[in-house]
C-alpha cells in the first residue's frame, strides 16, 4: 500500500543536510540506513522492500553534482534528463547551473516526492515522473545524467542500452560513478575525479575514489 503521507514520511525521518562534496546544496537525508529501511517496510506493511536510495547522497551522484556546478557552462541553457534521480541532487544543481529544464526519473513514488521537496528546499523547480524511461525509447534532450546506477547487472545492462541510444540522438552523457560492480571499464571517457567523503555504513571506505566519465 502507498504511504498515506509521503512528504510528512520523508520529513520526519531525514535531516537537511548538505552533502559533503556538495555544500551549495540541502537535502532531506537519513543519518543512518537500517532505521529508515525498516520504517519504510513497515509504513507500506510489506517486506523486502527496495532500499531507500532516495535518502542518500551517493558518491556517484556527489560527484556528478560537483562536476556540473564547477562546469555550468555545460548544462546553462539546455535541458536535461536525470536517470535514476534518488534524492534528487544532480537534477537539483542542473537547475541551479542555468539548465532550462530538467526532468528527474525515478521508478520510486517516494524518492519523487524526496526530489519535489529538495527542490524547493533549494528554491528551484524540477519536473519528474515514474515512468521507466529504461524502457522507452530516448527522449531528445541536451543531457542526460547518470549518477551511480552501475550497483546491479539487469539495471547496469538497460542503462547502457539507453545511453547508447540516447547518444545517438545526440544527447552529452554524463555519468558520475565510483566503478560499482558492473560498471563497464574502459568504456567511457574520464571527465574529472573526486576524493568523495561517505558513511561507512553505506560504503566500504570513508573516502570514495570516484569519476565523472563522458560517452565518446
Amino acid at each position: 500500500m502507498p504511504l498515506a503521507d509521503p512528504n510528512a514520511f520523508i520529513r520526519a525521518n531525514t535531516r537537511l543536510i548538505a552533502p559533503p562534496l556538495v555544500p551549495e546544496v540541502r537535502l532531506h537525508l537519513a543519518e543512518e540506513s537500517l532505521p529508515i529501511w525498516q520504517k519504510t517496510e513497515d509504513e507500506l506493511g510489506e517486506m523486502n522492500v527496495p532500499p531507500p536510495y532516495w535518502a542518500f547522497a551517493w558518491a556517484g551522484g556527489q560527484a556528478l553534482a560537483r562536476y556540473l556546478l564547477d562546469n555550468r557552462n555545460l548544462v546553462a541553457g539546455k535541458t536535461v534528463l536525470d536517470l535514476g534521480s534518488g534524492s534528487g541532487l544532480t537534477a537539483i544543481v542542473s537547475m541551479m547551473a542555468g539548465a532550462t529544464s530538467v526532468l528527474a526519473a525515478d521508478i520510486d513514488e517516494i524518492a519523487l516526492r524526496a526530489v519535489a521537496l529538495n527542490a524547493d528546499a533549494n528554491g528551484v523547480s524540477v519536473a519528474t515522473t515514474a515512468a521507466d524511461v529504461l524502457a522507452a525509447e530516448p527522449r531528445p534532450f541536451d543531457i542526460v545524467l547518470v549518477g551511480d546506477l552501475f550497483y546491479e547487472r539487469p539495471l547496469a545492462e538497460s542503462v547502457l542500452a539507453y545511453i547508447d541510444k540516447a547518444r545517438a540522438l545526440g544527447s552529452l552523457v554524463l555519468i558520475g560513478d565510483p566503478q560499482r560492480n558492473y560498471f563497464p571499464r574502459g568504456r567511457f571517457t574520464l571527465a574529472a575525479e573526486y576524493k568523495v567523503p561517505v558513511t561507512r555504513e553505506l560504503e566500504d571506505a570513508l573516502i570514495k575514489n570516484t569519476a565523472v566519465w563522458r560517452v565518446p
